[in-house]
């Protein structure tokens, strides 16, 4: 993986944990926990311990009680390494039946997460490897219906396109704080999906037009490096 020109100077880890049913409980307690432990990690610019689903409808059908997440925001790689070799983390594999884990750095970013701007402002980039694309969004509760009613032709699409490598729902609530993270062999195949398939254009143009959203942010990443599995499978086998 090359990209043609330098990027952000930050590093973004996106971390993913499959727990047994037995250990839902711990799972749940160290959401609660880890974040006064983050609270203290050197270099930590930003962090968001996640729940995870499919992401086909954003409503509690479906949540995934098994599978967690966290997306951290660092100084430098440096950073990012102590924080994997730490206690946050080996306290999850202490749990965990299953890990995926992914550095990314930010190519394009717009919007706000909890009125921050995580990934900065990135000078949009080339990158000849794949990219992985986040989306996050606070909903007006009283439009949340009619965003809940469109949101699964869309995903149905999704998951029938060319070039995706993984696709979850992630969220810091089952309900009204809900995103996606997908990954996708290039550039290419992301821009097909959001700027040539009928059915997501339609639901970004009402978006703006039915103002769904109190908050929102999209981004997109290079790619540097992953490991670990998702559902027994590396997601980018074959890139």
């Amino acid at each position: 993986m090359s990209s043609t020109a330098a990027v952000s100077s930050v590093v973004v880890s996106m971390h993913l944990w499959r727990v047994p049913t037995t250990a839902v409980p711990q799972a749940l307690g160290h959401m609660a926990a880890d974040r006064a432990r983050l609270r203290r990690q050197p270099g930590l610019r930003f962090a968001k311990l996640l729940g995870t689903g499919t992401g086909r409808t954003f409503t509690l059908r479906d949540a995934d009680p098994r599978r967690w997440a966290l997306l951290s925001v660092w100084d430098d790689e440096a950073a990012a390494g102590r924080f994997d070799a730490g206690r946050v983390v080996a306290g999850w594999r202490r749990i965990a039946d299953e890990e995926w884990a992914a550095r990314l750095r930010p190519l394009a970013s717009r919007g706000r997460w909890s009125r921050e701007e995580p990934f900065g402002s990135p000078v949009p980039t080339p990158w000849d490897g794949p990219v992985a694309a986040l989306t996050r969004a606070r909903l007006v509760p009283w439009r949340a219906r009619r965003f809940w009613r469109a949101v699964p032709p869309v995903s149905a699409d999704l998951h029938r396109v060319s070039g995706l490598f993984l696709a979850l729902g992630i969220g810091e609530a089952p309900l009204g704080l809900q995103g996606t993270f997908s990954l996708w062999r290039s550039a290419a195949a992301l821009n097909d999906f959001a700027y040539g398939r009928p059915e997501h254009v339609d639901v970004v143009r009402r978006t703006g037009v039915e103002g769904w959203y109190a908050e929102e942010l999209f981004a997109r990443f290079a790619l540097l490096s992953s490991r670990g599995t998702v559902g027994g499978v590396d997601p980018t086998d074959g890139a």
